[in-house]
């Protein structure tokens, strides 16, 4: 089993859902986040709690899933596919090797735990 952690931009999360049901995951968890990689964001000062700093976040979504290996490769292209536009900021892709999931409810493991 792997995790895919997934940064992407907000406007693409519905795309990115669709492929996730599309190759049969299970579920996911979605967080919304602030960050910035090699484009860096738009660089504003701005007062933040009395405070006057400089900010270079920009908004992601973080998307989390686990699944079956054998649908990693497919899944990856996929999500290139759909995702990518060509602009920096498209985000990233993270695989981890998972070695075991429980469902809580029933006590399954591996992957029909997932």
């Amino acid at each position: 089993m792997k995790e895919i952690t997934m940064y992407i931009k907000p406007e693409k999360l519905e795309v990115v859902k669709e492929v996730l049901q599309s190759h049969g995951c299970g579920g996911m968890s979605v967080m919304s986040i602030m960050g910035c990689g090699i484009q860096m964001g738009d660089t504003r000062t701005v007062d933040f709690k009395g405070l006057r700093t400089n900010i270079n976040l920009i908004p992601k979504i973080k998307v989390e899933a686990i699944v079956k290996d054998e649908i990693v490769e497919e899944l990856l292209l996929d999500i290139r596919d759909k995702v990518a536009t060509g602009q920096a900021g498209d985000g990233k892709v993270i695989i981890k090797s998972v070695e075991d999931v429980m469902r809580i409810r029933t006590g399954e493991r591996g992957n029909d735990a997932i």
